[in-house]
């Protein structure tokens, strides 16, 4: 950690996605633990009234706010604070280098967290990562930095979080396989025939987790879990075999290791993501949280059983797009996007989802050992096919 004895008491952190759900949890840890954390740099989208709230209370070095059209008015309502105020995409890229910032946690939503996650690691910053796009995307890439650039990679997803945990005192023993959990979402053990007229109101109901719009229709479709299997597979170094994925609809097993001795460590817990951030930002220490805990009279069963990929096409899609490799996980992960953001404006239908993103990995041409402006225009085309597709479709 870069700084004095007396400043390592207090890890200084930059938020990239502040006012999304993930960054609203990271700011009710950093206010439990203010003699650990302090917010040294606040970034949203477009929410500026959220942000300039949690400036006022916070006192941040700085704050940006990516839409340049909001820039006066989170300047204006700044004015008589003591907080530098940014906007655009290149101030993300800048702030997250400075030289007072500890740890940068990035909760931005989707292909927008790869560059400022680069310029992060160049500038030697440990990440805690709740984008995962970001290594679904440039995985190779973004791990061949940090490697370079002497960088840890804390994940901030509750599976991988786990997967982590049980890691600790076992990095020398090979893994045979890990399994990562899923809920099942809201439509679990439904078949394909009763999916045809989902609502996105349906949809963003999930039965165990509080997140924002994006991650809920992931969650539903499976491509969540999806992405999280191609995050995993660069987080810890796995081949496509190692990875499986079963249905846990109480959320409690967050995630499990086999060891090659045919054990298997789990961390379990209620669901709750302030856990895996507190983890992230705390590590390698255990802090103390007042949370509600566990109590095993209150689950007296826990259900496991596999997946439907099938009817849920997002899990068998990325785990092709990870076999293929390549930019067909950018693809993928652009595609999905783009036909969830469709989904959400009532512009598709909730299985067309997976058939739009299939059809633009068809569509857009495969290719192999990406630059990051490789990844921008793959994603910038994977974009544009996508959008025509939903013209087509809706």
């Amino acid at each position: 950690m870069n700084g004095t004895d007396s400043q390592q008491t207090q890890r200084r952190i930059a938020i990239l996605g502040s006012t999304g759900s993930i960054g609203v949890q990271t700011i009710e840890v950093i206010e439990q633990h203010p003699e650990k954390f302090v917010a040294e740099v606040l970034t949203a989208g477009n929410n500026a009234t959220l942000l300039i709230a949690q400036a006022k209370k916070l006192k941040p070095n700085c704050v940006v706010i990516a839409d340049e059209s909001k820039y006066q008015e989170v300047a204006d309502a700044l004015a008589n604070e003591p907080i530098k105020v940014y906007a655009g995409a290149a101030a993300l890229n800048y702030v997250v280098a400075m030289e007072t910032v500890d740890i940068v946690l990035t909760a931005l939503v989707g292909f927008a967290g790869l560059e400022p996650t680069l310029k992060a690691i160049q500038a030697g910053k440990p990440i805690a990562l709740a984008n995962k796009e970001t290594l679904v995307v440039a995985g190779q890439l973004v791990t061949e930095q940090a490697q370079q650039f002497g960088v840890n990679i804390y994940p901030v997803d509750s599976e991988h979080s786990a997967i982590f945990q049980c890691l600790a005192g076992e990095f020398h023993n090979p893994i045979e396989k890990i399994i990562l959990t899923a809920s099942g979402g809201p439509f679990r053990g439904k078949k394909r025939e009763e999916l045809g007229q989902i609502t996105k109101a349906q949809a963003l109901k999930h039965p165990n987790w509080t997140m924002g719009a994006k991650i809920t229709i992931d969650s539903a479709t499976l491509f969540n879990k999806g992405l999280e299997v191609i995050e995993a597979k660069w987080l810890f170094n796995l081949q496509a075999k190692q990875i499986e994925v079963i249905v846990h609809p109480q959320s409690i097993v967050h995630s499990l290791v086999q060891f090659q001795d045919g054990s298997i460590k789990s961390q379990m817990g209620l669901p709750d993501m302030k856990l895996p951030i507190l983890y992230a930002l705390g590590y390698p220490a255990r802090l103390q949280t007042d949370w509600p805990r566990f109590n095993f009279a209150d689950y007296p069963v826990l259900n496991f059983e596999q997946a439907d990929t099938d009817t849920f096409r997002g899990l068998a899609i990325a785990f092709a797009a990870m076999e293929a490799g390549g930019n067909a996980p950018c693809v993928m992960n652009s595609a999905n996007e783009i036909a969830v953001e469709a989904f959400l404006a009532d512009k598709l239908g909730f299985l067309q989802i997976a058939e739009l993103v299939e059809q633009t990995m068809n569509a857009v041409p495969q290719q192999f050992n990406l630059t990051l402006p490789d990844y921008l225009a793959c994603d910038a085309e994977s974009r544009a096919v996508a959008r025509e597709l939903v013209r087509k479709m809706g």
